[in-house]
């Protein structure tokens, strides 16, 4: 399961994240460092540290240590909600989905209202089938006024949308997105897809070519301006796209139709 939302997930633990950014290149001294801090603060700080360790390792992908450092966390403080927000992402990355849900339904429990764990709980709830589930979660993340970072609730909302095929409400929620964040790269792109179908053609040109000026371009946004271009007449930008994948994505689906001509 993809731990980026759109971005990610993009940011679906950024906040957690953030807390353990820092300037260090190895893992030992952080963690040397970490448990010093833990171990002589109060409960509540040492369930903190430990769940933003656990965060950290779940960003590399290291859910063993992540689990861990959670189980040290919650044993540290049993009410600190953050932890169960955390132990559900884990547990959704392994595919544990009922151990997954617990832990979110638990965090919930103790901060109904925490915009984190409302976002990645509707995040959940979107990858797991319930698509329609998960829009009232992302909505109570955002009525959230100390909530640093809606728009990313207000994305994916707009990528379940996507799932269940409301393209309406899908377009509105990518650009209140795009509203609080020009530069959200998931928006970006799938406003891109819903002007395309639309016939929006210089919108959608705008839209990806934004996209692919903020980060590396991707076969999904390649494929998507190789076609805006061919539908506009562009034969040399829609040549130039056609290279792009061809050398950096040959083995991508979008690749696969573009030999087999299938634009749409």
């Amino acid at each position: 399961m993809n731990r980026l939302h759109c971005t990610a997930l993009a940011a679906v633990a950024a906040v957690m994240l953030a807390g353990c950014a820092g300037t260090q290149t190895s893992t030992e001294p952080m963690l040397e460092s970490a448990g010093i801090a833990g171990d002589v603060g109060d409960p509540r700080n040492r369930a903190k540290v430990h769940t933003e360790l656990g965060a950290l390792y779940y960003g590399r992908g290291n859910m063993a240590v992540a689990l861990e450092e959670l189980r040290i966390a919650a044993a540290a403080d049993p009410s600190y909600p953050l932890t169960y927000s955390m132990f559900g992402l884990v547990y959704m990355e392994l595919r544990e989905h009922r151990l997954a849900q617990t832990n979110f339904e638990r965090g919930l429990q103790l901060s109904p209202t925490d915009p984190d764990i409302n976002h990645n709980y509707g995040w959940f709830l979107c990858q797991t089938g319930r698509e329609n589930e998960s829009i009232k979660y992302f909505m109570q993340a955002v009525r959230n006024p100390l909530y640093p970072a809606p728009w990313r609730s207000y994305s994916a909302a707009g990528i379940c949308s996507m799932r269940k095929n409301n393209l309406k409400e899908a377009e509105e929620f990518f650009q209140r997105a795009l509203q609080q964040e020009p530069d959200d790269t998931a928006s970006l792109l799938q406003l891109g897809q819903i002007r395309y179908r639309q016939g929006g053609l210089e919108e959608a040109r705008k839209l990806v070519g934004r996209y692919n000026k903020i980060v590396e371009p991707t076969p999904e946004s390649l494929w998507l301006a190789l076609r805006v271009e061919r539908k506009l007449g562009e034969r040399v930008a829609e040549a130039s796209f056609a290279n792009q994948l061809r050398r950096r994505f040959s083995a991508s689906r979008e690749y696969q139709q573009l030999q087999r001509g299938e634009y749409d």
